[in-house]
């Protein structure tokens, strides 16, 4: 397990924004991290990161106590956010210098490290151009390259798709489905673009109001959505999946019209991730 999370409350005065959440996140997984603004993501992946404390509640990051072993955790971990976070009258190459010392890479091992980083979001071609010359585009991969300098078992990205292009949003994510592949890193990824995380994603949370209203796997999901439920005044249940059997649906509509039966009730499943977020956090305005 890559993370297990038991009872993490955490509140600011009155305010409670995590009420004894529980989660555990499996190693070499893609993590989807979604809710409505308020919901308590940024708390969630802040505390994780050692950037605020939590109140309450106990966090194992692979197998390390969390408050015992702070730089062990630190050490295999790294967090993109959503800020552009480097020097911008640094060079790629400079940037990826600067950090990896701070990292405590040296000489060969950091020179290889900088090749890595730079292949794997393609920069060479502007390795030796400054910062804040780069498109947008460019900048999120400067910041996903920064993240790794360090190898990480652990990589959170925080909306590391916002401000840019589609086709550049495009290539990100492919960047990011490499790393994981390649280097089995476990990414906690956040954002509001539901399609990325369908993309993306092999589990989904979405949190709200303190506490977790969805966990599941994505191909769990997407057969739930492909359901349609139909219940009969008599009391009968059909739960019929169209996408493997659309056959039975139209053989039991027929039934249902042979016998003329009544139809009391009929559930539909979401189209889409959206529907279903929206369905389970409702439409109203967060600010």
């Amino acid at each position: 397990m890559a993370i297990k999370i038991k009872k993490l409350s955490k509140s600011y005065g009155d305010f409670k924004v995590l009420d004894e959440l529980n989660l555990e996140i499996q190693e070499g997984s893609i993590f989807g991290l979604l809710g409505p603004n308020g919901a308590g993501k940024t708390t969630l992946v802040s505390i994780l990161n050692f950037l605020i404390p939590k109140d309450s509640g106990s966090i194992e990051i692979y197998g390390k106590d969390f408050d015992k072993e702070i730089d062990s955790i630190k050490s295999i971990c790294s967090y993109v956010p959503q800020t552009y976070a480097f020097y911008p009258k640094l060079t790629s190459y400079e940037n990826l210098e600067f950090f990896g010392a701070l990292y405590g890479l040296k000489s060969a091992e950091l020179k290889n490290r900088i090749k890595y980083c730079i292949e794997a979001t393609s920069l060479k071609k502007y390795e030796n151009r400054q910062a804040h010359t780069y498109s947008g585009g460019l900048k999120r991969r400067l910041n996903i390259a920064i993240g790794l300098l360090n190898k990480p078992k652990i990589l959170y990205l925080d909306e590391p798709t916002v401000g840019i292009d589609p086709q550049s949003r495009k290539y990100i994510l492919n960047v990011i489905k490499k790393i994981n592949e390649n280097e089995k890193t476990t990414i906690i990824y956040t954002s509001h673009y539901m399609e990325e995380v369908e993309y993306l994603c092999d589990e989904i949370v979405i949190l709200d109001n303190k506490k977790i209203v969805l966990q599941e796997k994505k191909d769990i999901l997407i057969q739930k959505n492909s359901l349609i439920t139909i219940e009969l005044a008599s009391g009968e249940k059909k739960e019929i999946n169209i996408i493997e059997n659309y056959d039975e649906l139209t053989d039991f509509i027929n039934e249902i019209k042979l016998k003329n039966l009544e139809i009391k009730h009929m559930d539909f499943g979401h189209k889409n991730l959206e529907d279903m977020f929206l369905s389970l956090t409702k439409q109203d305005l967060r600010d």
